[in-house]
């Protein structure tokens, strides 16, 4: 309770009338992150995960220098998360990497060794999977491999976290989602994460990264697979600028923060406008005689989400990515939502 110069002290506004419910926070980070972003949201987080780590087809882990990221966290009282991946290089996920490694038991107990090792060294309290994908013949050994993971760090006090692919029913079509069996997942891990974004994506139409209309189906779907208690939903902290017309398989949308989407209204005097059936805000503007089309989120659009998890009594809700500054969404959680640790 010793208060120093510096400090920062948050007070919550919920708890009284305006209280909406209890959710654990998680936000995703890089090593990069700006440290007056960082800090600007540790307050209002109760797990920070180190994106991401690696590893070799024998079973090494490919580790980042990440200490200042997971040193900060500890000091603000977040839980410091690992987050393992098949990201490469090249900015895609290994589905090939991925099935050397869930048909190999000798290179799984190999990793897991590795994993708890870095994990006793820097202090991560619970690790993160995030395989996406995955193979549909390797779904079982996905799952299998999320069981081995929570049996090896469990006697450790570690909780172990697997990311979902938004679906929506069980034999959902698409290498995206044919990998991740809800239910098989969902009873090996301690917390899932759904992925509720990118609808509207890079190489798509215009439109709402996370509309709580199709965020609301695949919660809904999750909810009759695995438990509420176990449920972390995706929150977007992004939103992408499309040039217009849209032609499919050419137009290329430049991934903006929200800060930036409204100050890219305000440059261009467009008029914010906000869709009903999304819940998210809008605009379009002209630059170099080109039209634009922007989708965002804003507070109303955070409150929607993150009242869609509470409702649903789910354990919390996942942001990706903290990188970019976002005061609103700190402003709507921490005035609405009593922030419930993630261990």
């Amino acid at each position: 309770y010793d208060l120093v110069i510096g400090q920062t002290i948050v007070v919550s506004g919920a708890g009284g009338e305006q209280d909406l419910g209890e959710l654990a926070s998680n936000g995703y980070a890089y090593q990069f992150i700006k440290p007056e972003v960082l800090e600007e949201a540790l307050p209002y987080l109760s797990a920070v995960s180190s994106f991401s780590y690696g590893f070799t087809p024998e079973g090494s882990l490919l580790e980042t220098d990440d200490y200042a990221l997971v040193e900060a966290a500890k000091s603000a009282g977040a839980t410091p998360v690992l987050v393992l991946s098949t990201l490469g290089e090249d900015g895609r996920f290994s589905n090939e990497l991925a099935s050397v490694m869930l048909n190999d038991p000798s290179v799984q107990e190999r990793l897991l060794s590795n994993i708890a090792g870095v994990m006793d060294e820097k202090g991560f309290r619970a690790l993160d999977i995030d395989f996406e994908y995955v193979f549909p013949e390797d779904a079982g050994q996905f799952a299998e491999f999320v069981y081995r993971a929570k049996q090896a760090l469990s006697p450790k006090g570690y909780k172990v976290i697997c990311a979902l692919a938004p679906k929506t029913y069980d034999e959902q079509p698409g290498l995206l989602y044919q990998g991740h069996d809800y239910y098989a997942l969902g009873e090996a891990a301690d917390l899932v994460l759904l992925m509720t974004y990118e609808w509207g994506y890079t190489y798509g139409p215009p439109m709402a990264v996370a509309p709580i209309n199709k965020v609301r189906e695949v919660v809904s779907y999750a909810l009759t697979r695995i438990p509420a208690e176990k449920i972390l939903m995706g929150v977007p902290n992004y939103g992408y600028d499309w040039p217009l017309p849209y032609e499919a398989g050419v137009t290329r949308a430049r991934s903006i923060g929200n800060v930036e989407a409204v100050d890219i209204a305000r440059a261009n005097g467009a008029v914010i406008e906000y869709d009903e059936t999304a819940q998210s805000p809008y605009f379009r503007y002209y630059k170099d005689e080109t039209e634009h089309e922007v989708w965002f989120e804003d507070a109303r659009s955070v409150r929607a989400k993150l009242s869609l998890a509470a409702s649903n009594e789910l354990y919390g809700f996942s942001i990706w990515n903290v990188m970019r500054p976002f005061p609103q969404m700190w402003a709507v959680y921490n005035g609405l939502f009593r922030r419930r640790e993630l261990i």
